[in-house]
């Protein structure tokens, strides 16, 4: 819990500190005014800048897992009904995020494009400092638990890790399997403390057998990063007008993802949930890898879809005869974009929310928070990858003489990478269901495990 409350504040510290940068002449360029369309900050006001930001980046790393841990562990594993309760938290507890990020996406780029950038900043520190104030205001009704074993576990089974790394890299013919090399993991040099470390080496083979399953997830986080990208670009060659005057910022219509899993979480939660429970007899309905995998089918479907609806964009250009005029609108609605981001929504209810319930419930018990950030991981994990292949198949077909990822992007060919994603997620979603045939669950009441 102080990891907590600590994180938030760092995350208060970070917002002040950029309304501060916003707002005390010292701190931008003088010759910055409301006119001005290019400003040459000094190397002090960069790195206030700078340092604002990693403040709050290495914050919220570090308050999202925690954070969502602890409020998980306010459920009592013990008693049925709240066991049951701690699935739908995980859904509720999304609907939140996405709630909250859907309105600052609408209202804070609303107030920072036509109001002030200080305002913008001011509102998110104000909001932040109130939210750390609720949280500190319920310290008294909190469960605590202490699973620690009277040590550090993050350091025991650092130990037991490296020890069979050890192990591993200097070989041995009498070892039979890895699965016996795992078991001789905490056989360290104080016999004194071998029951400790029995319980460390546990915990070593309970984040490793977690490995398949996040390894099998990171194409559906390079699938999910294209939301934030190639959608967009795509959505700003659109007709994008609502009515005669207002135009939709290309950027907003992430907002349908957004907006679709709100929709869709209270669906899930009260209405298929309950109904599959019936035949089932799941208290949440359906397994954690089953929910997961949905998502990961879904994520196919995501790419065929868009696939297709860039082969109408690239279609309607020629016909317009718009190729080479990036910079006009082609008259083609920017509706044909929400299919993709209104599956790319309800895959994320099934992915995400059980990727997060799912680290949180398998991993030992003192590394919720731990297997709360391995969850992030593979998200974080997902866009590097998915810069690696636009950076690898832009150096491939350049060098064939026809980039699939142009500047002008009527000449592009996100159709073809969208089907290849299509079918990587396709290999993906066979390689994840093998993971999860072979996946045993934890044992309830084995903290180790």
């Amino acid at each position: 819990m102080f990891w907590d409350d600590d994180y938030l504040e760092h995350i208060s510290q970070g917002l002040g500190l950029l309304t501060l940068s916003s707002v005390l002449p010292t701190f931008h360029p003088l010759e910055c005014n409301i006119d001005s369309t290019l400003c040459s900050p000094s190397k002090l006001q960069l790195a206030l800048f700078y340092f604002s930001l990693y403040l709050v980046a290495v914050a919220q790393a570090g308050q999202k897992p925690c954070l969502q841990a602890f409020g998980a562990d306010q459920f009592d594993d013990n008693d049925p009904e709240e066991c049951n309760l701690k699935s739908s938290f995980f859904n509720w507890w999304t609907f939140c995020l996405i709630a909250g990020s859907t309105i600052a996406t609408i209202c804070l780029n609303y107030v920072q494009d036509n109001v002030s950038w200080v305002v913008g900043f001011g509102v998110s520190w104000v909001f932040m400092a109130l939210g750390l104030l609720i949280f500190l205001l319920g310290t008294g009704t909190y469960r605590f638990y202490n699973v620690g074993h009277g040590k550090n576990p993050v350091s025991g089974a650092s130990k037991a890790l490296f020890t069979l790394f050890k192990k591993w890299q200097v070989g041995s013919e009498q070892e039979e399997s890895r699965q016996a090399l795992l078991s001789k993991a905490p056989d360290l040099a104080n016999e004194a403390d071998s029951t400790a470390n029995n319980v460390d080496g546990e915990e070593a083979k309970g984040l490793f057998r977690l490995f398949p399953i996040w390894a099998s997830c990171l194409i559906y986080a390079v699938v999910l990063s294209q939301a934030s990208t190639f959608f967009t670009k795509q959505g700003s060659t659109m007709d994008r007008r609502l009515g005669s005057k207002f135009q939709v910022p290309s950027a907003s219509l992430q907002c349908f993802i957004g907006i679709s899993a709100i929709a869709f979480i209270p669906v899930y939660d009260r209405l298929l949930v309950p109904l599959a429970r019936r035949f089932t007899g799941e208290p949440s309905g359906i397994t954690m890898l089953q929910r997961i995998g949905t998502g990961v089918a879904l994520s196919v479907v995501v790419m065929l879809v868009a696939a297709f609806v860039e082969m109408k964009r690239l279609r309607t250009c020629r016909e317009m005869g718009l190729v080479d005029l990036p910079d006009e609108v082609i008259p083609m609605s920017m509706w044909w974009l929400m299919p993709q981001n209104v599956l790319c929504g309800i895959a994320n209810v099934f992915t995400v929310v059980g990727l997060q319930e799912f680290f949180y419930d398998q991993v030992p018990e003192a590394f919720r928070s731990l297997g709360l950030a391995f969850c992030l991981s593979i998200f974080g994990v997902g866009n590097f990858i998915s810069g690696f292949i636009v950076s690898a198949i832009n150096l491939i077909t350049s060098s064939q003489g026809g980039s699939w990822f142009p500047d002008n992007l009527n000449r592009a060919h996100l159709d073809y990478f969208y089907l290849l994603l299509a079918g990587l997620s396709a290999v993906e979603l066979l390689i994840f269901l093998c993971s999860a045939q072979f996946y045993v669950y934890k044992t309830k009441g084995n903290p180790a495990m």
